[in-house]
């Protein structure tokens, strides 16, 4: 059952990863556009900031998720690692329990924005919902609430190698 949780959590990490980064990608693409379309053509297109703006924040909470589970997110030690050991893993539990909370406020707040602003749309794209650009919200905070569980219950997976699903198949059949 671990190894199956931990594969199903290897590929959501991945598929963060995955959106994260072309998210980054598209905002990149877009922005020059949006300059080029302004200052080479003289006609300013509407659409490239909002459209930058909304991936910033899938960016933003997607990554965070898939950075909390790499242990790569920020992470003040300075006053934990001075702790005697019993101290430093009862404030680390502590921190758990905190992300814990911060992920159930993302995700059910997130919903609820969601649900209230999903009947209005936006001045700048008006074929997009104002609630799907909220989605987002607790989309990460789910996500990061699995990670959050994954650590509490089987322990910090930041230095374990992600398991690919096709090379673990090939892998299994060998044996």
């Amino acid at each position: 059952m671990k190894t199956l949780v931990l594969r199903v959590n290897d590929a959501l990490y991945s598929a963060c990863i995955w959106i994260a980064g072309l998210s980054i990608l598209a905002m990149s693409l877009i922005i020059p556009w949006g300059i080029f379309a302004r200052y080479v053509l003289g006609t300013g297109s509407s659409w490239p900031e909002p459209v930058a703006i909304l991936l910033m924040v899938v960016f933003t909470f997607v990554g965070a998720a898939a950075s909390y589970r790499a242990g790569a997110h920020m992470a003040v030690a300075m006053v934990t690692d001075r702790l005697e050991p019993g101290l430093r893993h009862a404030t680390a539990l502590l921190v758990q329990l905190l992300m814990l909370g911060v992920c159930l406020y993302m995700t059910y707040y997130g919903t609820r924005l969601c649900m209230t602003t999903w009947n209005q749309f936006l001045a700048s794209l008006p074929g997009v919902r104002v609630g799907m650009t909220y989605a987002p919200i607790p989309i990460g905070g789910v996500l990061t609430l699995i990670f959050v569980l994954e650590k509490l219950i089987l322990g910090d997976q930041s230095q374990r190698k992600v398991v690919r699903f096709d090379l673990v198949e090939e892998n299994e059949g060998a044996a």
